[in-house]
């Protein structure tokens, strides 16, 4: 009861409320990482209330196979407090791939607001399960008469922390495959990630699976492809890469073109007049103002 209390209020906090018809795609950055604890169950309902098409995730990988909700595969100092609700010092790492869900279960990582967004709300609330994440949108989609949500997921993995923060790309990979596979969920689901073994993987193994590629070097575009081997469903920089003109070329070639963190009002607009396929922002709240104006 307790926790639903907690998401009603901050569901009462911004606006617009209930689901837009857009054309595109307007993902909430870890739930609405600008207005709640990200990663949290609650930034995903309410970024599901807000009326985003599509909820950006990040997955790490417990000690007994658990895949749990986390952009790191450790504890942030700057918004996460330990099992006994004391503040985690900066230099301290405490990896998830160590510790089993329960262990990760009793750290809060929302009572402490994170320093670089002011207009996020502090609830105490914890990294949940990738399973239990999906249970409580989907319960709250359809019980709100909303469409259903597509969820697209990032796997963090490096080839310089395999096997000490995360598994193989392999074993990572199939752990998410079989659970969206149980949950129905594979037509609504698209898999990204900055490390190529991973998509590759994808790639050759679960074919049916919609890709994404995401960008952060300034690299050519054409090169990036050309280094992963093939086309993803979806090109992905970091929005500041693109200009329009990219965004053209991209699409031409037969991608959709997705940018990520795209936060200010100005940048949204200037963004959107490109013509992009989609958006992923921190705001959607933001996001979802202009596509209803425009």
């Amino acid at each position: 009861m307790k926790n639903f209390v907690l998401i009603g209020m901050i569901l009462t906090c911004c606006t617009p409320k209930g689901q837009e018809s857009s054309a595109i795609d307007i993902q909430g950055h870890r739930g609405a990482r600008g207005l709640a604890p990200e990663n949290s169950i609650p930034a995903f309902i309410l970024a599901a209330d807000l009326g985003v098409t599509t909820l950006e995730l990040d997955l790490v990988v417990s000690k007994n196979g658990q895949l749990v909700v986390s952009h790191e595969p450790y504890f942030s100092s700057d918004f996460c407090l330990d099992s006994e609700k004391m503040a985690i010092p900066k230099d301290s790492v405490i990896n998830m791939y160590q510790l089993t869900y329960e262990e990760i279960k009793r750290f809060d990582c929302g009572s402490t607001r994170n320093p670089r967004f002011p207009e996020q709300k502090r609830i105490s609330t914890f990294k949940p399960l990738l399973s239990d994440m999906i249970d409580s949108v989907e319960s709250f989609t359809e019980n709100k008469g909303l469409k259903p949500l597509r969820y697209n997921i990032e796997l963090k993995t490096t080839k310089e922390t395999d096997t000490v923060f995360h598994p193989l790309p392999q074993a990572f990979s199939d752990l998410v495959y079989d659970l969206l596979k149980e949950k129905n969920l594979l037509d609504r689901v698209t898999i990204q990630s900055f490390d190529f073994r991973t998509l590759q993987y994808f790639n050759r193994t679960y074919p049916e699976v919609e890709l994404v590629l995401l960008i952060e070097n300034e690299l050519d575009w054409k090169s990036n492809i050309d280094s992963l081997g093939f086309k993803p469903e979806v090109y992905s920089p970091y929005y500041r890469l693109l200009s329009q003109e990219k965004v053209r070329e991209i699409q031409n070639a037969g991608m959709k073109v997705i940018p990520w963190t795209v936060n200010d009002f100005f940048d949204i607009n200037k963004v959107l007049a490109w013509q992009v396929d989609g958006i992923i922002t921190d705001y959607p709240d933001r996001a979802l103002i202009i596509t209803k104006k425009k």
